[in-house]
């Protein structure tokens, strides 16, 4: 079966027997939907790098024991003049208005939230009964979403030492560190298996161009000794396995969107991502219409999904690119 009309006339190098419509596709489908999948794997590894160390990385936790204490007076006033109204003032003030008032100030944070009493017992519930009578004296718990930064500045923490001596800070930079390292880990691990599956799949085309060329030797001899140019007959080498490279492209990215579309649907809760409604969607082919495949492909980033549609185009550019190589490079071995 020819890939366009017209192609059995105009194939003076008999290029459809030295070059096989099957294996060729075939080969280059598999790499391209082992290429698809290693994208899959760099794109959802950098989203949750980037989750973790924007999400539970940026957060700082200060603890604050006897919130309701009064605060020390800040530094620089004394009990003298100007400095009866500051201590005035901290007498005034509790331990937690003092904290919330030193990061709001000074912490460049995004938000400063301190947890509710409710948030507090779901937060303890896994270890402590909810209807349970023990009560327990909690501090308060203040929440920093950081911007630039998972550490409160030093000046902060110097400011939080001096009025409400006895806070703890915690952070979450240890594991989430640990996290991001794991994500470029599988990152750099994805981008190797792309390279790889680049490298298998020009050594195929290259081992087929060369079974080609060795299979139409001797009309290649003759039309090469009646002047025939090397650009011509890489030319024509080059088109053909470009034209099947592009059809095993094809079809290797659309057998690879299904199974993409499930890996999507179970890592959306760990991306932070909506599990979208996929029961709406009947998978039957009188239903099936443009609407449900939207739906479907809508799951699919779409970073991964321009991806995909570029897979072919550079699957074909790869197997034309590779074919002019190894023709030109035979063809200068001819005598």
């Amino acid at each position: 079966m020819a890939l366009w009309p017209g192609t059995r006339r105009r194939d003076g190098l008999a290029l459809r027997q030295a070059i096989p419509d099957r294996l060729l596709p075939f080969l280059v489908g598999a790499m391209a939907f082992l290429a698809a999948l290693a994208l899959a794997g760099g794109i959802g590894a950098h989203a949750l790098s980037v989750r973790w160390t924007h999400g539970a990385g940026a957060v700082v936790t200060v603890q604050v024991p006897q919130p309701d204490d009064p605060a020390l007076p800040a530094p620089g006033t004394g009990m003298n003049g100007a400095g009866m109204n500051g201590a005035a003032m901290a007498a005034g003030t509790t331990r937690i208005q003092a904290a919330m008032a030193t990061l709001s100030a000074g912490a460049d944070a995004q938000a400063v939230h301190r947890l509710t009493d409710g948030e507090l017992r779901n937060l303890l519930a896994p270890w402590i009964e909810q209807g349970s009578d023990l009560v327990l004296p909690m501090p308060a718990v203040i929440e920093v979403h950081a911007r630039d930064t998972r550490h409160l500045p030093d000046t902060v923490m110097q400011a939080l030492q001096a009025r409400v001596p006895g806070i703890v800070v915690e952070h979450d930079s240890i594991w989430s560190d640990r996290l991001a390292a794991l994500a470029d880990s599988l990152q750099t691990c994805a981008l190797l298996a792309i390279f790889i599956v680049i490298a298998v799949s020009a050594i195929v085309i290259m081992a087929a161009t060369r079974a080609g060329l060795q299979a139409r030797r001797r009309a290649i001899d003759l039309i090469h000794s009646l002047g025939a140019t090397d650009g011509y007959i890489a030319a024509r080498f080059a088109w053909r396995v470009g034209a099947l490279a592009l059809v095993g492209g094809t079809c290797g990215s659309i057998l690879a969107m299904p199974v993409l579309v499930v890996l999507c649907l179970l890592a959306a809760p760990f991306n932070g991502a909506d599990m979208p409604d996929m029961q709406s969607v009947v998978f039957t082919p009188a239903a099936w219409n443009a609407a449900s495949a939207t739906q479907v492909l809508g799951v699919l980033p779409p970073s991964l999904l321009a991806m995909l549609g570029a897979l072919p185009v550079g699957a074909a550019v790869l197997g034309w690119v590779t074919t002019q190589m190894t023709v030109r490079a035979w063809l200068r071995r001819l005598p």
